[in-house]
C-alpha cells in the first residue's frame, strides 16, 4: 500500500423538511479527496474515521437567508466510519466502509414550537471493487460498487431527508490519478471523483444523483522525530447534488452545487497513518432554503499491513 495513506470519507446525504424542510448535508465531499483508495501494491489497510458537521446556517441561492424562511434550524451529525481495503494483486482489490452516525435534529412543529430529535444508528454500508491495472505504478484506477440500504429511514421525528439512511440502493462509480509535480519528489498531486445514483428506492423518495471530485497537492516535508514522514496538503473539492424526487421529497428545497477548500496534514508513524483536515466552503448555490455547515472536519487513523 501507499506510504501515504490518503483518506476519504462516507456517503453523501440528502435532506428536506416537513413543511419547508430544507437541509443540505454535503457529506459526500468526504467520499473524495486524499482517499485510501490509491494503492501502490498488494496488501491491505484498515482505518477508523471521524467527521463532524453542524448545519446551522440557512442558505438560499448563493447567500445567507433569514432563518425564518426555513422551519428546520440545525442538524448536528457525528460520523464514525470503520473501513478496510485489500489489494489481492497489483490489479484488483476490494473495499468496504461501515458507518455509524449520531444526529440531533432541531426543527419547529406544525404549531411553530421548537422540537428536537436525536437518533444514533448504523448508516448505509458501502462495498466497492478497485481496478488499478492501467499502469505499472498503479497511479490510475477506478472504483465501482454499491451503497446498500442498511441505514434506518423510518425514525420518528425525522423526515426522509434527515434520516440517517436513504432507503435506496445506489451505484457508485469513481476514478483517481496521482503523480509527481516536481522531479525532487517534494510535491505530489492527486485527483479523484465519484458519481452516485440510486437505482432502487423506498417509500416514494429518490435521492438526487451526486457527483463529487477533488484535486490537490502534498508537500513532502520529510522525516520528523518519531515519524517516518509528515506531509501538509491543500485540496479543492467540488460537490453537486441533483434535486430529490418522489412524494416524500421536498424537491424545490433540494439540490446544490458547492466548492470547498481543504487544508490538512498527514503524519506517518511506521505502519500507522494519521490524517486531519478541515473543509471550508468557497462557493455555495442551493435551491430553495437549506441548512449548511460553515466548516466540516475530518480525523482518520489507519494501519497498513
Amino acid at each position: 500500500m501507499s506510504k501515504k495513506l490518503l483518506f476519504a470519507v462516507a456517503s453523501l446525504c440528502v435532506f428536506t423538511p416537513a413543511a419547508a424542510f430544507a437541509c443540505a448535508c454535503g457529506c459526500g465531499v468526504f467520499d473524495v479527496g486524499t482517499g485510501s483508495m490509491m494503492p501502490t501494491g498488494s496488501g491491505g489497510s484498515v482505518w477508523l474515521e471521524y467527521n463532524y458537521m453542524d448545519q446551522n446556517k440557512n442558505w438560499s441561492g448563493t447567500g445567507k437567508s433569514d432563518p425564518a424562511n426555513n422551519s428546520d434550524k440545525e442538524i448536528v451529525t457525528n460520523f464514525i466510519t470503520a473501513g478496510g481495503q485489500y489489494m489481492f494483486n497489483r490489479d484488483w482489490g476490494i473495499e468496504a466502509e461501515v458507518p455509524y452516525w449520531t444526529r440531533t435534529f432541531n426543527t419547529t412543529d406544525d404549531a411553530s414550537d421548537p422540537a428536537s430529535f436525536h437518533h444514533a444508528s448504523l448508516g448505509d454500508i458501502r462495498v466497492k471493487g478497485i481496478y488499478a491495472g492501467f499502469s505499472d505504478d498503479m497511479s490510475t484506477g477506478i472504483t465501482y460498487g454499491f451503497k446498500l440500504p442498511t441505514g434506518t429511514y423510518k425514525q420518528p421525528g425525522f423526515d426522509r431527508d434527515t434520516q440517517i439512511g436513504t432507503g435506496s440502493t445506489d451505484w457508485l462509480l469513481g476514478a483517481y490519478h496521482r503523480g509527481a509535480l516536481t522531479d525532487d519528489g517534494k510535491f505530489d498531486w492527486f485527483m479523484n471523483g465519484q458519481w452516485q445514483h440510486a437505482f432502487t428506492v423506498a417509500s416514494h423518495y429518490r435521492p438526487g444523483d451526486d457527483v463529487n471530485a477533488a484535486i490537490g497537492s502534498y508537500y513532502n516535508a520529510g522525516t520528523v522525530v518519531g515519524a517516518d514522514a509528515i506531509a501538509p496538503l491543500l485540496q479543492f473539492i467540488g460537490s453537486t447534488h441533483q434535486q430529490d424526487v418522489g412524494a416524500a421529497a421536498d424537491t424545490p428545497d433540494s439540490g446544490y452545487t458547492r466548492l470547498f477548500i481543504s487544508p490538512g496534514v498527514e503524519y506517518n508513524i511506521d505502519a500507522f497513518k494519521l490524517y486531519a483536515d478541515i473543509e471550508l466552503p468557497l462557493y455555495q448555490n442551493v435551491n430553495g432554503n437549506q441548512l449548511t455547515a460553515p466548516v466540516l472536519t475530518k480525523f482518520v487513523v489507519g494501519y497498513n499491513f
